[in-house]
């Protein structure tokens, strides 16, 4: 706290003065080109080409803003980015690696926001923007907690990236998570590394698939049973939330869960306790709820087959996952991933792929996601004979790929939603502003917000 009220007292000092930006990056180049953009803009900017030499530069003066390189020499920008935000700084992360497991690991600590090289200039210089206007009204607050890194998500499109900044800003809290996205997309995936970079971490990580398992059995899978509670109960059986006690849960596909069993997961994230089938006490379970669907649970909700009240316990914060088709620039990246993946497993020298194959590869829409691209490379590794992978390996529909014929109605759906989201980044969730940009009319940008974006309210 102390250190706190000493930089607020040198900031009054030079309230007349610039804010100052400290671009941390050992390449000479980055370092120029961030300090001419940003010094055109009103700003001073102070570099080091180091991190030992970029925490002397925050002891020694006044910093408002930093952009630190995550793989510096003497300390590496991690360890940098943890002692800025103790000194409430906001950092923007800068790297050229940006994995899964560093943009989550970067946001789990503290960072602002993230940037991957190279990067648009214009881009860079508004995220200092408003990293240096959340300095004025927000304390940062370090995130503190052991992490077990574990490399489960592929990809580093901008799409993707937003998906691993709010891992990384959920990871730590308890909050209840709602993950959406088509089937295949991976869903899974984003819950397990919501687990292990959380400080549940060393206790359970429980999936229980809602659409598999009978309804009939359902409950007694999520809560267990006393024995004799009904017939071929001979013994007691712990539930799935009993053995998550003190970890995460992952409720799967919870838009096909009936309403019965709607109301006793809601009463679980209201009041924290269980009780078994044909038990008399109710049992306390410390427990970390995620929830995943493809389906649209608010069109559920509207139509009744969803209890609102638990849709709004479960969205407390949402990851939606993009559609591979969204981000074929991951694919040459998981295709790369799945051949060393499945080359290890079959005991194969296989090292990539021809330019035709990835050509078809790019070509091909993947209704199935990344979990059908795992599939087909899965499939050629096994029926390749070489090093590379050629077109004769690859299935049918991927080299002579049918147009897709969709109804009418759900492509132009799909066309406004994804034009009314690119109008809410430009315009935000201001409906006249939305409606200006769409030349729509007001009373329909109105509609279409309040049904796609929970958020807005009638008015």
């Amino acid at each position: 706290m102390e250190k706190k009220e000493e930089r607020v007292s040198k900031r009054s000092k030079k309230t007349n003065e610039k804010p100052v930006v400290l671009v941390a990056d050992d390449e000479p180049s980055i370092r120029e080109l961030v300090q001419t953009v940003l010094s055109q803009q009103s700003l001073e900017v102070v570099t080091a080409s180091d991190g030992e030499e970029a925490l002397k530069v925050s002891e020694a003066q006044v910093v408002d803003c930093a952009l630190v390189d995550i793989r510096m020499p003497k300390v590496d920008g991690l360890a940098v980015l943890e002692q800025l935000v103790l000194k409430n700084i906001p950092v923007i992360v800068i790297t050229a690696y940006g994995t899964s497991d560093v943009t989550i690991e970067a946001m789990r600590r503290g960072a602002y926001d993230f940037i991957t090289k190279p990067f648009d200039i214009d881009d860079l210089a508004e995220k200092v923007r408003k990293a240096l206007d959340y300095s004025k009204t927000t304390e940062v607050l370090p995130i503190k907690g052991s992490k077990e890194t574990s490399s489960l998500m592929v990809g580093m499109s901008a799409a993707m990236q937003e998906v691993y900044k709010l891992i990384g800003r959920v990871a730590s809290t308890d909050v209840t998570v709602l993950i959406t996205g088509e089937s295949g997309t991976g869903k899974e995936l984003v819950s397990r590394a919501i687990h292990y970079n959380s400080p549940r971490n060393k206790g359970p990580f429980v999936v229980v698939n809602c659409a598999a398992i009978p309804e009939d059995l359902l409950e007694s899978e999520l809560f267990g049973y006393e024995k004799g509670a009904f017939t071929g109960a001979d013994e007691r059986k712990i539930g799935k939330f009993e053995l998550a006690n003190h970890g995460t849960i992952l409720l799967d596909e919870i838009g096909d869960m009936s309403p019965m069993l709607q109301a006793k997961i809601l009463r679980v994230l209201q009041e924290h306790v269980i009780e078994r089938i044909g038990g008399t006490r109710s049992i306390p379970v410390d427990v970390r709820v995620l929830a995943a669907t493809n389906k649209d649970l608010q069109s559920l909700v509207k139509s009744g087959s969803f209890r609102e009240d638990l849709y709004f316990r479960l969205n407390v914060v949402q990851i939606q996952l993009p559609p591979l088709r969204e981000r074929k620039e991951d694919i040459p990246l998981l295709a790369d991933h799945f051949i060393k993946k499945y080359a290890a497993e079959t005991s194969k020298e296989v090292t990539g792929v021809t330019p035709e194959v990835m050509a078809a590869l790019m070509a091909y829409d993947y209704p199935g996601n990344v979990r059908e691209l795992e599939n087909i490379i899965a499939r050629a590794v096994a029926l390749c004979s070489g090093k590379v992978l050629t077109l004769d390996v690859l299935p049918p529909q991927v080299v002579e790929p049918k147009p897709a014929l969709r109804p009418l109605k759900e492509v132009l759906l799909e066309a406004e939603r994804r034009a009314f989201r690119q109008a809410v980044a430009v315009a935000g969730l201001d409906p006249q502003a939305v409606a200006d940009l769409l030349q729509v009319d007001l009373d329909y940008a109105k509609k279409r917000l309040k049904e796609w974006f929970s958020s807005v309210g009638s008015n």
